[in-house]
């Protein structure tokens, strides 16, 4: 049965992903932070496993909790999209800053060390799920400044990161504009069909794909 890692399970895409994963046949290791998340995923046949990414000593737990399991997927979910207005017409205060970076980037370069070698061991495949809204290339305008920021930062983490990790495949994921608490009712994907898609994706990516940024339809995306 292969196993897999999903970090920030308890909703939207996270839980979604628990549970295709689940229905697909694979033992899932899933993370929320309160009780109740941590309930609900284990009613739904995961393995539940409290972690908060924003405090370093709930990542640092991460390990031990694991107890050294061979993955052959782990997913980093878990991020925030930060306030509502964002552009480049007014500065970021230190606190929306430091809430967003640390959720989005600090968080998966704290967990990336810890789970990689659990991915190695399986030959498997580290994931974070990122955003077209990182794109250098591909960026329109200043909305959402602080995330597209943490996003692309978060992109060069996964690049960066896969050279020292060479048996497993890194990548970076664009999972588009999806009907989420995050993404509100009126994005362009279903929940389902946005993790089916990305899915369908990660699994067919190898090592020669690895640190590279792809979106759920299958198209590589410009950094």
């Amino acid at each position: 049965m292969p196993a897999a890692l999903v970090m920030g399970a308890s909703r939207g895409i996270g839980r979604e992903l628990a549970r295709q994963l689940l229905a697909a046949g694979w033992q899932v290791h899933a993370t929320a932070r309160t009780d109740a998340g941590l309930a609900e995923l284990r009613a739904a046949g995961a393995v539940p496993l409290q972690l908060d990414v924003t405090r370093p000593e709930s990542l640092a737990g991460l390990g031990w909790q694991l107890d050294g399991a061979r993955l052959d997927l782990a997913v980093y979910v878990a991020g925030i999209y930060g306030p509502s207005r964002q552009a480049a017409t007014a500065p970021p205060t230190q606190a929306d800053f430091d809430a967003v970076m640390h959720a989005n980037v600090l968080g998966a370069m704290q967990a990336l060390p810890l789970v990689a070698p659990m991915v190695e061991e399986a030959a498997g495949r580290f994931v974070v799920i990122s955003s077209g809204m990182g794109s250098i290339g591909e960026a329109e305008s200043s909305h959402g400044w602080i995330y597209r920021a943490s996003k692309a930062a978060l992109n060069m983490a996964v690049r960066s990161a896969a050279f020292d990790y060479p048996k497993a495949t890194l990548l970076a994921m664009c999972p588009g504009w999806v009907r989420t608490d995050m993404g509100g009712e009126n994005a362009a994907l279903a929940v389902e069909d946005s993790v089916a898609g990305m899915l369908k994706v990660i699994l067919a990516r190898g090592v020669e794909d690895s640190g590279s940024f792809w979106n759920h339809a299958g198209r590589q995306v410009g950094w």
